[in-house]
């Protein structure tokens, strides 16, 4: 008879072997501490770590405003919000964080989901069959490197897929040029793509896009709250708000909560709140959420100073980790990729962080990454202070200077 466990313990010695084993690090966020945390080991003890791979990129998440908003709302309305969108679950929050939200950026409508992932999948697949429902198949143009939320929505669609070199212009040109002019086209790109570090060309890619008569998709997941003059995003810092057809992104990241989002126009908010499965069947974000959420996009709108302190510090790593000639991936972004090239000799080099220098980094491997290109993704929050900075670079030279990187490799 067939033993069913045993495949799927198969399965995971094989990740094993190749050192792509996920082991979640169980860690407890100190309100008013962040970026330290205590971190929970398997043995039942535990230690102080400063954390260097979160999303939290302002601190948001610990942010009185966003607290009290938090707390306010328990207090007020309870826990859950009673049901889906359609069915009880629309709560004045949700009308009133979508209007915060079309508002900046400047679009006719907004529409919250459950989560990032969520929005992308459920608005490109829906787009998707929309556009293909007079037999005009569409046609996608999609970033080599897009997030597997946007990958998924795009093969969820019944559509021809054309994948362009990632930030490549002359190729996503000649993929357009080739294509019929008669099909419904989107454009799919992020904005900043977090696990290289760089900013995609969005005027080169809207130019496009208006010459071919395509749709633009934007995701902006890794870039709202932190750029623009009211946190809008990349899109908005450059002002091309207007170029943009549809802009997705979370509350997760910057914004320190959860939850997604995406704005457009009326019509196409309206159709992807109507036809998306993800957004229809699935239970709305309760009051504490979105009050949180809504906190947060508004104190954004008018606070620069925690944008400016994250870049500052991103920008201050950079030229340390150059001055240390430490192999990190160069782009215009706060995200700071740092190559390692092997999935064992990663998690062993983020091991000894933990365990030696109280460090916390999640290793990067296949399929975030591909192989052979393992890597530790470091975030300078605006909440690190430039002596945590400086330790984590000292730390990492004194690794490589010492061979121990290179040694691990060739184990």
């Amino acid at each position: 008879m067939m033993n069913y466990n045993d495949i799927f313990e198969n399965h995971l010695d094989n990740l094993r072997k190749e050192g792509r084993y996920r082991v979640f690090a169980t860690l407890e966020r100190q309100c008013g501490h962040f970026p330290k945390a205590i971190h929970h080991n398997t043995d039942g003890t535990s230690k102080k770590v400063t954390v260097w791979c979160s999303n939290d990129y302002l601190g948001m998440g610990q942010n009185k405003k966003v607290l009290d908003a938090m707390q306010n709302a328990i207090t007020q309305y309870g826990a859950g919000a009673g049901g889906t969108r359609n069915i009880s679950g629309t709560h004045k929050l949700h009308v009133d964080l979508e209007k915060s939200l079309s508002a900046l950026h400047d679009k006719e409508a907004a529409l919250v989901f459950s989560s990032g992932y969520v929005a992308n999948e459920g608005s490109l697949s829906t787009l998707i069959k929309l556009l293909g429902a007079d037999n005009q198949k569409p046609i996608v143009y999609s970033d080599e490197l897009n997030h597997a939320s946007m990958i998924h929505g795009i093969k969820s669609g019944v559509c021809e897929k054309k994948i362009y070199r990632h930030n490549d212009i002359a190729h996503l040109k000649e993929l357009l040029e080739n294509s019929d002019t008669a099909r419904p086209k989107i454009i799919a790109f992020e904005s900043v793509y977090s696990m290289e570090g760089d900013i995609a060309p969005i005027a080169e890619i809207c130019a496009l896009a208006k010459k071919y008569n395509a749709m633009t998709y934007l995701d902006e997941v890794h870039a709202v709250g932190l750029y623009g003059a009211h946190g809008g995003g990349v899109a908005q810092a450059r002002g091309l708000l207007d170029q943009i057809d549809i802009i997705e992104g979370t509350f997760g990241k910057a914004y320190g909560v959860m939850g997604g989002f995406i704005t457009g126009t009326r019509a196409v908010i309206d159709a992807i709140r109507s036809y998306a499965s993800g957004f229809i069947f699935t239970t709305a974000l309760p009051p504490a959420i979105l009050a949180g959420a809504l906190a947060s996009v508004e104190y954004l709108k008018t606070s620069e100073i925690e944008r400016m302190r994250a870049h500052s510090n991103a920008k201050y790593m950079k030229q340390k980790l150059d001055n240390a000639g430490l192999p990190y991936m160069k782009g215009d972004s706060h995200i700071i990729p740092l190559i390692i090239g092997d999935a064992k000799c990663c998690k062993a080099v983020t091991d000894i962080l933990l365990e030696q220098y109280d460090i916390y980094v999640q290793p990067i491997n296949y399929p975030t990454v591909p192989k052979g290109t393992e890597r530790m993704r470091l975030t300078a929050t605006a909440a690190h202070s430039i002596e945590d900075i400086d330790k984590m670079v000292d730390v990492l030279t004194t690794l490589y200077n010492e061979h121990e990187i290179l040694n691990l490799k060739r184990a």
